[in-house]
């Protein structure tokens, strides 16, 4: 929330996929394998930051490493994006997960990413960590993979309701883990996605999603008051108009617009409690340059000291 000099700016997904030297990278393996390898994941995190003056560096990562620590077989099959071979369909399916689960053992190879990462940035940027949110993964992990109406998922809302809630919280009880490991491994912030929050409305919002975005910043906070350490969050529920209120009084300090919402709107909505980021459609980088460079100064001189985000989907 500092004034800066300039709108901070940084890619807030794996950038990489327009640079020939991440293709070269990628070419013939397996996304989740690429994920678990350390060295290949601060690779990835670097690239963008010798090609551009960025900001700030986020982990290479994949926010569906959760479902698979909690014992679920997740691949990333070309064309088709992430696809889960037995998604939940009952919740009797629920008994399948492992609901305790050894953040140490099972996303240690994205803490020794993270930690050699920070080593390699010399401490020139700070450096991202971050999680899905836990409707976001449970939608995921009903659906099987992407889906426009997530009417499987939703389904779950009303007709399982209490079942919903149980996963919701064992997923955020990973969640804490797994962002407590990022923060002892050398994340400096911390980003929670909660990438499906369109999909809900109001009513649904309130009730399955921003109670489980509250409780994991607060209890992030929590643990990390007893070493004295400040990281800041941040909480991105896209499409979530409705929230705005409320994600700017759920702990974090940071809350991410999309390029849907009028900046102006939204900072006399959030009433200066927290610090935003966003609202930058990905599209306009397809603008001409003159288009483009005109348009920035505008944003900066409406967002004030706001992160631009570059939201790059797959």
């Amino acid at each position: 929330g500092e004034d800066t000099e300039h709108v901070p700016v940084w890619c807030m997904r794996q950038a990489g996929r327009y640079l020939p030297e991440f293709r070269e990278w990628r070419e013939g393996k397996d996304f989740f394998e690429t994920c678990r390898s350390p060295e290949i994941c601060c690779e990835l995190t670097l690239q963008p930051l010798r090609r551009f003056p960025l900001d700030a560096a986020i982990i290479f990562s994949d926010i569906l490493v959760v479902p698979q620590a909690m014992g679920m077989n997740v691949q990333m099959l070309t064309g088709k994006g992430p696809t889960f071979t037995e998604p939940l369909k009952e919740p009797e399916d629920l008994e399948r997960l492992q609901a305790k689960v050894d953040v140490q053992k099972e996303l240690g190879y994205v803490f020794k990413a993270i930690t050699l990462t920070r080593h390699k940035l010399e401490g020139k940027v700070p450096l991202i960590g971050f999680t899905g949110a836990p409707w976001t993964l449970m939608s995921y992990m009903i659906e099987g993979g992407g889906s426009v109406t997530q009417s499987k998922a939703k389904r779950w809302l009303y007709r399982h309701p209490e079942a919903s809630h149980m996963l919701l919280k064992m997923l955020a009880d990973v969640i804490v883990e797994y962002l407590l490991g990022q923060v002892t491994a050398g994340a400096q912030a911390l980003q929670v996605f909660e990438s499906h929050a369109g999909i809900l409305g109001p009513a649904q919002f309130k009730e399955f999603s921003l109670p489980y975005l509250r409780d994991i910043a607060r209890r992030v906070k929590d643990r990390l008051k007893e070493p004295g350490q400040d990281v800041p969050m941040i909480v991105f529920a896209k499409d979530a108009h409705y929230g705005l209120e409320d994600l700017s009084q759920s702990h974090y300090e940071v809350v991410g617009l999309d390029w849907t919402i009028d900046p102006q709107s939204a900072r006399e909505r959030t009433g200066g409690k927290v610090s935003l980021q966003g609202n930058m459609d990905p599209c306009a980088l397809y603008a001409p340059k003159v288009t483009l460079g005109a348009f920035l100064p505008l944003k900066a001189t409406l967002l004030c000291s706001l992160t631009i985000t570059f939201h790059f989907l797959t």
